[in-house]
């Protein structure tokens, strides 16, 4: 009796685990959530972003999932239970998906570390996984409260390819201000903006914050950084953060906002 009692439960289990829903994931945010919180069954597509060693954190478990087109139809073709995208999707491709009669949720970008929460909460539910969106959630709120500690308000400034400063109303100057920092690029753009080089070598940072330590003029977009003009600039210390760990809300954005604290930690140069 309680074998057959030990069967009944684990063929229940079974049924219960084949029933969360089936996701195709349009966009790379998306494809992020999706990687992180469900499980290999659930997933039955992602972008071709997914596998983008520059900015997919999740890139390698990535590779065992199709790669999908971006369109409308390649999503559906696959009757999932749910599609996932951006909210800024192409209006062709919002088009056809609502007018398909399947159910689809659309990601907004996140600009706050609250944003971050949000979105994993919601793909958790989406995806019938609370569980892992909870332990993501414990996560984040333990690299904030590394934060708490008060430290010695330093300057930075978030310098991409050529010349993108991070404005002020973006996930990663949220968590700059978290960490303890000052984005000078709040003072220039909303959200960034190509600043042009004689705005750059007015600027003197405590800190600069690079997604990549360039080495080499591969192309014009590294070349700026390179500059000699910005030699004052690169003469300040430097903060490595990968746009792996910033450009999407996920579990990594906790990674991103431990390394910016130990960073802020680091006593600022002298004038």
């Amino acid at each position: 009796m309680k074998r057959l009692l030990f069967i009944l439960a684990m063929v229940a289990g079974i049924a219960v685990a084949a029933a969360k829903p089936r996701v195709a994931s349009l966009n790379m945010c998306t494809d992020q959530l999706v990687l992180a919180l469900a499980d290999d069954a659930q997933i039955l597509g992602l972008s071709s972003l997914s596998r983008d060693h520059t900015l997919s954190f999740y890139r390698l478990r990535a590779m065992g999932f199709r790669q999908l087109s971006g369109t409308a139809e390649d999503a559906l073709a696959l009757k999932p239970d749910v599609v996932v995208t951006a909210a800024f999707a192409r209006p062709i491709t919002r088009s056809l998906l609502a007018t398909s009669g399947a159910r689809v949720e659309t990601f907004a970008d996140a600009r706050s570390l609250a944003d971050v929460r949000r979105q994993i909460i919601r793909m958790g539910d989406i995806l019938q996984q609370p569980e892992r969106a909870g332990a993501a959630i414990d996560s984040i709120n333990r690299a904030v409260a590394l934060a708490a500690q008060p430290v010695q308000r330093q300057t930075i400034l978030p310098l991409e390819r050529r010349g993108w400063v991070t404005g002020r109303d973006t996930l990663l100057s949220d968590l700059l201000a978290i960490a303890g920092f000052r984005n000078l690029g709040a003072d220039l753009a909303e959200y960034g903006a190509l600043m042009p080089l004689e705005t750059l070598v007015r600027l003197a940072p405590d800190r600069m914050l690079l997604s990549s330590a360039p080495d080499r003029a591969e192309d014009q977009g590294a070349a700026l950084l390179l500059h000699p003009a910005l030699r004052h600039l690169h003469a300040r210390p430097t903060v490595i953060l990968p746009d792996t760990l910033t450009v999407c809300a996920g579990p990594m954005t906790a990674q991103a906002l431990e390394s910016l604290v130990e960073a802020a930690r680091q006593p600022a140069i002298a004038r």
